[in-house]
């Protein structure tokens, strides 16, 4: 029987990448306690360490984590209001032609 491969979003790789660099423990540590991979986390690290690097060629400072933190709370925020406006468009519409329907048919 064949394992379902599991896909992970970029935030959830940063997130992760951060509690081994973050906190200074161990890659194999932390890959127990998400229950990843060791090599699957030890690249997510590299990959997040060679960002904040870049980062800092470019004078920019990188993410804390309460930005980091911030940030996934308003993308989701954005993710909701946009379902919500998606969802008003379509009442409105609606509306909108039981309107023309009530009027046309006087």
């Amino acid at each position: 029987m064949s394992r379902k491969r599991r896909s992970f979003t970029t935030e959830y790789k940063v997130e992760a990448a951060h509690r081994v660099i973050d906190s200074g423990r161990s890659i194999a540590e932390v890959a127990r306690e998400l229950g990843l991979g060791e090599p699957l986390l030890g690249k997510w690290v590299a990959d997040e360490r060679r960002r904040v690097e870049a980062a800092a060629v470019h004078g920019e400072a990188p993410l804390s984590a309460a930005e980091r933190a911030e940030l996934l709370r308003l993308r989701k925020q954005v993710a909701e209001q946009e379902k919500d406006i998606v969802f008003l468009k379509k009442a409105s519409a609606y509306f909108a032609a039981m309107q023309q329907n009530k009027t046309g048919s006087s």
